[in-house]
């Protein structure tokens, strides 16, 4: 029997990575996994969906291979504005010159005159005066008129445009929604592959959130919804987009694009926030390391950039192009694993219950409050708790203490969803024909044998009187792990 000791840090914030031709060999895909990473995004913006469909197909074998439980995101497109095509590839734009954007289906290939846009009611979304942002703001472009179906525009800087470069309007505005026709296609694609996230790009609303939820509801998907915060309109409505929705995004690159870089780092602390507060998990997304797309290591920026996100209190943050296309996709997810833990260690915990939420209705709300309580003033080692949805994990997991949550679930998509959650570590159990103390007995030896615990640690454990029912958790365990490795009552709530 292992006596007590002190425990290695086991990382809490979760990586996500985007898979793509860079993560395609077995060798390359299983080195990622086994790096640390937690939940992998398909991009459906890019490539034919059958190649996303391959890729899940690859993680869940390799998932199984390894031993992890792995999830898998679908990054639905939605209604990305973009330029049409040039002639010639592309164009150098020179600062002051008119440069028109016609929207119109029969636009010829563009030249350095004029070119077509994707979003054919572009020219009743903006009035003289207005800036549009192209190519992720470095081409800008001051409306001067909007003459029917064109848009009569003043070059500001000196650029070169090439094709299908996405365009921005500075402030946001545009009142296109967010689920496009293409998007209800992929979502049925995406139930098919049983995804456990669908991220909703350029969300504005919670009807937005509600749209695509009915969609993929109607397609058999129980996915955890993902709303994608990337345009203006969505800052406006944070809060009811939040609650609409399971998981929240920082998608800074649009974001950014859109409000001004200035506003960024604030808001991201915002939305993190609100997102924690409000019981939702927050992933923090786009350009994290950047420069490791050509290089075997981050720039000193780019470490802080992700560890300020983690003393932030993401749940997740997430590599991109990095990790889909990069050079280095390994080391990447290594750099990120790296960074968070030593992010970790300087995270102190500050659980103000002063402020948690007031007038629960709900049982298992009180009863996660509860535990985290005890886990803060009485000094375990570990919360455990029973859970069929991981509902019970995810609210534990918003009190962002030090210490860890290890979720057992029969179920490998509460498992997967589980996945993004900080401080959560899902684990298989069955606990069914097991009464709720046969099932702490047999959960606390399992996390001995581990070496998770040792003798004499305090574990606070969670379930419900009634195992197998989700919602059901109503009850709070206090107990140690004796000289046989057993769980021995302390005390019961």
């Amino acid at each position: 029997m292992k006596e007590k000791d002190a425990t290695p840090h086991q990382r809490r914030t979760r990586i996500v990575a985007t898979l793509g031709p860079a993560t395609d060999p077995p060798e390359v895909l299983e080195a990622v996994l086994r790096a640390g990473v937690d939940v992998v995004r398909l991009n459906f913006s890019h490539g034919d969906p059958s190649s996303q469909v391959a890729r899940g197909e690859a993680v869940r074998a390799m998932a199984l291979k390894i031993g992890r439980e792995i999830g898998i995101l679908a990054d639905l497109p939605g209604p990305k504005i973009r330029i049409e095509t040039f002639a010639e590839g592309k164009v150098q734009l020179r600062a002051g010159e008119r440069f028109d954007l016609v929207a119109r289906n029969d636009v010829p290939p563009g030249d350095a005159t004029q070119v077509g846009v994707s979003y054919l009611e572009l020219p009743g979304d903006v009035v003289a005066g207005d800036l549009l942002l192209l190519d992720d703001g470095l081409v800008q472009l001051e409306v001067t008129a909007v003459e029917g179906e064109r848009i009569v525009t003043r070059v500001i800087n000196d650029s070169v445009l090439s094709n299908r470069k996405g365009l921005n309007k500075q402030g946001g505005g545009l009142s296109l929604g967010a689920i496009t026709e293409k998007d209800r296609e992929l979502i049925a694609v995406a139930a098919g592959m049983d995804v456990d996230f669908i991220a909703v790009s350029f969300c504005r609303n919670a009807e937005d959130m509600h749209e695509a939820r009915r969609v993929a509801r109607a397609h058999g998907s129980k996915a955890a919804l993902v709303a994608k915060i990337e345009r203006a309109e969505a800052i406006e409505n944070l809060i009811e987009i939040v609650d609409a929705s399971e998981v929240v995004m920082v998608a800074r690159g649009d974001l950014g694009v859109e409000i001004g870089d200035a506003e960024l780092p604030g808001l991201q602390k915002k939305i993190i926030r609100v997102a924690v507060a409000r019981e939702k998990v927050v992933i923090t997304a786009t350009q994290m390391l950047q420069s490791m797309v050509e290089s075997p290591i981050p720039t000193r920026a780019e470490v802080l950039d992700v560890a300020n996100a983690v003393i932030d209190g993401t749940d997740a943050v997430m590599l991109s192009q990095e990790s889909a296309a990069g050079s280095w996709p390994v080391k990447a997810v290594e750099a990120m694993a790296r960074i968070c833990v030593g992010a970790e260690k300087q995270f102190v915990a500050d659980v103000d219950f002063e402020k948690a939420r007031r007038g629960l209705e709900r049982a298992d709300h009180a009863i996660a409050m509860a535990t985290m309580f005890l886990s803060e003033h009485i000094g375990v080692r570990a919360v455990v708790a029973m859970t069929e949805s991981g509902g019970t994990a995810r609210f534990l997991s918003r009190f962002r203490s030090s210490v860890p949550i290890y979720a057992f679930s029969r179920h490998a998509g509460a498992r997967r969803r589980m996945a993004l959650m900080r401080d959560v570590f899902p684990m298989d159990y069955d606990s069914r024909g097991q009464t709720p103390r046969e099932a702490a007995r047999g959960g606390i030896r399992l996390l001995v044998d581990a070496g998770f615990l040792a003798i004499g640690d305090r574990v606070v454990f969670t379930s419900g009187e009634h195992m197998e029912t989700r919602g059901a958790t109503n009850t709070l365990r206090l107990l140690q792990v004796g000289e046989n490795g057993q769980a021995e009552g302390l005390g019961e709530l």
